[in-house]
């Protein structure tokens, strides 16, 4: 079984070299590509102010991340969560940049970049010339993006496991996974609601086929099995 970490930072700005830090860390656990219901979240302290224009974009202000943990404190916890795993993130160098630098200032090494997985990556790849935001990938692979007002980490890695499952092969509705202690595996689920519907066929449209069909040299779903060839 494949197992792999998909993270989400939120930051007091955008470059970790001139002073700003992480306040805040979602990660969820994949196994086989698909959620496995295993999470770590933390906000964090980042002893400094955050500026507001980003607050503006994920909503979190100073006032929200008094008294919460700093880096220092969560950072073993992190660590183990990620363990050996294969790390996913959207324009994951601006992610792996600001954990290398809180790793960095506690004399940590720096996440692997061999690790790797950039979903901003495969979408450019995959639709090259078009916006590849989460919030575009969203509606391209109509995911519900009704609860994303701000760019909470936790709420953005639940969408970005869904646009990955379908950048890297596409999902099957009613796909879900099962767990247990030790085993974890997908199954199919028939939505409730959905019906056998028949096709009737009006009068009209079925002498209008057969007079298509009269046109036709030898149609091949017209004669004996027997005599029928590919």
């Amino acid at each position: 079984m494949t197992r792999a970490v998909l993270f989400d930072t939120e930051t007091t700005g955008l470059n970790p070299l001139a002073g700003d830090r992480v306040i805040e860390i979602a990660a969820i656990e994949l196994l086989n590509d698909l959620p496995s219901g295993q999470r770590f979240h933390a906000l964090l302290d980042p002893e400094c102010d955050i500026s507001a224009e980003a607050t503006r974009i994920h909503g979190i202000s100073n006032l929200h991340v008094q008294g919460k943990p700093k880096f220092a404190d969560i950072v073993d916890q992190m660590l183990e969560f990620f363990g050996d795993a294969m790390l996913i993130a959207h324009n994951a160098p601006f992610d792996f940049g600001f954990l290398d630098a809180e790793l960095a200032r506690l004399r940590r090494p720096k996440l692997d970049p061999a690790r790797m997985i950039d979903t901003l990556v495969i979408a450019k790849q995959r639709f090259p010339g078009m916006p590849n935001s989460l919030d575009a990938l969203c509606r391209r692979f109509d995911i519900d993006l009704s609860a994303r007002t701000t760019h909470n980490a936790l709420l953005d890695c639940r969408l970005l496991a869904e646009v990955y499952v379908e950048l890297t092969g596409g999902r099957q509705r009613g796909l879900v996974l099962d767990a247990a202690p030790g085993l974890a595996f997908a199954h199919y689920e028939r939505p409730a609601h959905r019906e056998i519907r028949p096709i009737i066929v009006s009068p009209a449209a079925l002498e209008a086929h057969a007079a298509f069909i009269a046109r036709l040299k030898d149609p091949v779903w017209l004669l004996e099995p027997e005599t029928a060839t590919p």
